[in-house]
């Protein structure tokens, strides 16, 4: 494998892109041949589409486009990253159990941590933020 592989998608901030975010990146684990079809690629697609409702939802109309980074490094992580131009950093809401919403980073955090990986956020150049997750992932042997 070469150092690493790399795939970048940016996508309108509308709710149809949501899905088109969790589709493209499918089709890119699908490409490099990391178990497509897979509990962690399925598990993989359930992150990005929390990620990105986050970046559309919650960015309050102010960043036009986010996009989706996906990265496969040497060392068999899989990193993940939703940049949109809002500042303001995602946050735990509390949300009633009858609430439809307020989950979101709840859900990333736990099944990020369950698969021995991590998230954060980091600060863009431009003011906006990346909101990431890094996974270990075994890369099959062909």
């Amino acid at each position: 494998m070469a150092d690493h592989q790399e795939a970048t998608v940016t996508l309108p901030s509308a709710p149809a892109s949501v899905s088109d975010a969790r589709r493209y990146v499918a089709r890119v684990l699908a490409e490099w041949g990391l178990a497509d079809g897979t509990e962690d690629a399925d598990t993989v697609r359930l992150i990005v589409s929390e990620l990105a409702t986050n970046a559309v939802q919650h960015t309050l109309g102010q960043s036009p486009t986010f996009t989706v980074d996906v990265r496969l490094d040497r060392e068999e992580q899989l990193r993940i990253g939703v940049t949109d131009s809002h500042p303001r950093h995602p946050r735990r809401l509390p949300a009633a159990v009858q609430q439809d919403n307020g989950r979101g980073m709840v859900i990333i955090r736990c099944l990020t941590a369950e698969r021995g990986g991590r998230l954060s956020v980091t600060p863009t150049a431009d003011g906006g933020k990346t909101v990431w997750i890094c996974l270990p992932w075994t890369v099959p042997v062909r």
